[in-house]
């Protein structure tokens, strides 16, 4: 398994935002492979973790249309600046619900 960690300094978001974030999520957890997706932003900056199952879908995503031209409206409007770190996961550990 592998996580993308996505890091990025707010420039400013809006409606238009939410809806592309949204639709983003979507189309990777349903047509990518993407296993898991979580963000969360504190003041200016965001941090968003995606869960995948290879590196393959990893970069069938970063080069789907609709994804690209969100990267470049992410570049344009909403984010001063980013990273992107792709990582394996060598083990994982849950405890038990309850």
């Amino acid at each position: 398994m592998f996580v993308v960690i996505f890091r990025a300094t707010v420039r400013q978001f809006d409606v238009a935002y939410a809806e592309t974030a949204a639709q983003m999520r979507e189309l990777a957890l349903t047509r990518f492979g993407c296993l898991a997706f979580h963000a969360v932003t504190e003041g200016d900056q965001e941090i968003a973790l995606s869960y995948w199952p290879d590196e393959a879908s990893i970069r069938a995503w970063k080069q789907q249309a609709d994804h690209r031209m969100a990267q470049q409206l992410g570049r344009e409007r909403w984010y001063a600046s980013y990273s992107v770190e792709v990582a394996s996961i060598s083990r994982r550990y849950d405890s038990p619900a309850g």
